[in-house]
């Protein structure tokens, strides 16, 4: 495999193709923030403004401006989407809506923990980035105040009965694993190996279910298996994606026992989620086989291929995996095959289970400049190590 080759491929459709699509189709000169919902050629459809995907895009520019190139065009598209989500984003305490008007009017009130999360990422790089303490004080608040909703993530706005079937959910914890690495700076090193040391074990001992071998999306509180729809739930993208954030941590705290761990589940996960007969990986599955209650769990989406891609290169960076090297062939090959958009730039999010594309969307309520530039940066960068061994 020509790894020199591969790392220009990745970087060239970063800062040649998709940076540019977002620097000049999504930032809302007017208003403030970005757009998010934007067709094939980038024209926007619906001016709605949802935190999560508004926070991403701050962290991304931001991101790059302290770890590629002190570029002071993304500085000041981050600064920008950084006011805005100063100004408008949350109540005052901290607390973040989850979609807001154009204008800045909250739409949605503050249900959602990944509002949150993001937004700590978000001014958490911007502090770095710029110096500004008001930032980084954000980045601490919302961080105090996602540990103290994390038994109960979305608080007042549970639409759960309390007491029948208590059940908790993977993604906090896996976000935890690299919103802990992004906010070591304002941390500090005793508070992130505290909080790495739980997460790492909820994913790695809760959620990951070795009778099953593999990362289920929900348990029971008292972290027993729960036979019912939400408890056999699969979202094979979500666990694999888990996994270069555990793999991060463990060349963090130089823990080689975690690295091959993270290495065995996303090997396991891969090969049960691929899809035999047309390729691509399944968007959710049900762990005993039955049907699924998701209508759409035979879709293929663009962040479970990207996050996978970034997983496998670091497998096989960190230990050498044949079986690694292999998948990443086979995914790249799918991933670019059918996700990249040669006549347009940004990559398209949603395909049938046969590959054909579902909706030519570039962003919208769920999709953002976020996993397809954050992919190819991770890509970029491990191909880079690779092509100097």
């Amino acid at each position: 495999m020509d790894f020199k080759a591969l790392e220009q491929k990745y970087k060239s459709e970063l800062f040649d193709r998709v940076l540019p699509f977002w620097l000049d189709k999504s930032q809302d000169k007017e208003f403030g923030g970005y757009f998010t919902c934007l067709d094939r050629e980038g024209n926007v459809f619906d001016t709605d403004k949802f935190i999560w995907l508004q926070a991403r895009e701050v962290w991304l520019f931001s991101m790059l401006y302290n770890k590629v190139e002190k570029n002071p065009e993304w500085l000041r598209c981050a600064v920008q989407g950084g006011e805005f989500l100063k100004k408008f984003g949350h109540d005052g305490n901290h607390n973040w809506f989850f979609s807001l008007t154009r204008e800045g009017k909250p739409l949605v009130q503050p249900y959602n923990i990944f509002s949150y999360t993001f937004a700590a990422m978000a001014f958490a790089q911007l502090g770095l980035a710029t110096g500004n303490s008001e930032y980084r004080d954000i980045a601490r608040k919302t961080f105090d105040r996602i540990v103290e909703r994390q038994d109960n993530p979305k608080g007042k706005y549970n639409k759960a009965f309390p007491g029948t079937r208590n059940l908790k959910n993977f993604a906090l914890p896996m976000i935890m694993c690299n919103l802990a690495l992004e906010m070591e700076h304002i941390l500090g090193e005793e508070e992130v190996k505290k909080t790495a040391r739980s997460v790492m074990n909820e994913v790695l001992n809760v959620f990951y279910r070795p009778e099953l071998g593999l990362v289920v999306e929900n348990v029971n509180t008292d972290n027993s298996f729960s036979d019912t729809f939400d408890g056999r739930l699969l979202n094979p993208g979500h666990a694999i994606e888990a996994m270069w954030f555990i793999m991060d941590l463990g060349v963090r705290f130089n823990n080689n026992e975690v690295v091959e761990k993270a290495e065995k589940i996303m090997h396991q996960t891969l090969e049960h989620g691929w899809d035999k007969k047309y390729g691509g990986i399944f968007y959710f599955m049900d762990a005993g086989g039955h049907p699924t209650q998701q209508l759409e769990w035979d879709q293929k989406l663009w962040w479970v291929h990207i996050e996978t891609l970034i997983s496998l290169l670091k497998s096989y960076h960190l230990t050498g995996s044949s079986k690694s090297l292999e998948w990443f062939e086979k995914v790249h090959d799918y991933t670019w095959s059918h996700f990249a958009d040669e006549q347009y730039p940004e990559w398209f999010g949603y395909l049938d289970r046969q590959g054909k594309v579902l909706l030519n969307l570039k962003g919208g309520k769920w999709k953002g400049c976020f996993h397809v530039p954050r992919g190819l940066y991770q890509c970029w960068q491990t191909l880079g190590r690779l092509a100097e061994k």
